[in-house]
């Protein structure tokens, strides 16, 4: 497994390797952007809506019949942006290792920025857990892939079943006991991979290890 993991992971990461405009590199400037904007407080809540609208937009969020690209602009995100910094920084904190004791405030996170997005009974899991990720890099997204991988693991690996259709304590705790069945190789990965800015230039961050878990989630549903 632990090989799998760097070799998948590995896979993902050579597809925008020297490539500052892949569309995955949305992930980057969107987290920076809110981290050192909430760290620093330089916040722009215009600006804000923008690089999330089209972090989203990145990772297929507004294409074909969503409701975001449908009926929305960037500024239907305004009530969601301000929310989002009306939170503590140690919310940015949060990761894999210590999800037991935060499985109550990722939970809180994910129904409050539902209810403030969702008004007519649209599909939510893959958007919110795509925000969580971007914004706050403390969980992976949960999408079509993750979720084909994520299945698999859960029945065969970890001989626990998890459908992962629904943002709870279940599915939270299926990908903390992924992380410490190879907690070596996810850490390793999580301290070797640097975020970038717009820019093109370092950051001094690194992936958090749900992000290594995302990727990793992503290529094995993908290739399965």
């Amino acid at each position: 497994m632990n090989n799998d993991i760097t070799l998948i992971v590995n896979k993902f990461i050579q597809t925008m390797q020297n490539d500052e405009t892949h569309r995955y590199r949305s992930f980057d400037f969107c987290y920076t952007h809110f981290y050192f904007s909430k760290i620093n407080q330089h916040i722009d809540i215009e600006k804000s809506c923008y690089i999330l609208w089209g972090y989203l937009a990145s990772w297929g969020m507004l294409r074909g019949s969503s409701f975001l690209l449908q009926y929305h602009n960037p500024a239907y995100l305004r009530p969601l942006v301000e929310f989002i910094y009306q939170q503590d920084s140690s919310v940015w904190e949060i990761d894999v290792n210590n999800y037991p004791e935060k499985y109550s405030t990722i939970l809180e996170l994910y129904k409050n920025i539902k209810s403030i997005l969702i008004k007519n009974n649209e599909r939510a899991l893959t958007l919110i857990t795509k925000i969580l990720l971007g914004v706050f890099g403390i969980v992976p997204a949960y999408d079509t892939y993750f979720i084909k991988a994520f299945k698999n693991i859960s029945q065969n690996n970890l001989k626990h079943h998890c459908g992962f259709s629904s943002f709870n304590k279940d599915s939270l705790h299926v990908i903390h006991q992924f992380y410490l069945q190879n907690k070596n190789t996810i850490d390793e990965l999580s301290q070797d991979i640097q975020l970038i800015t717009f820019k093109n230039t370092t950051t001094g961050l690194f992936y958090s290890k749900a992000k290594i878990i995302d990727m990793y989630g992503f290529q094995k549903g993908f290739e399965l």
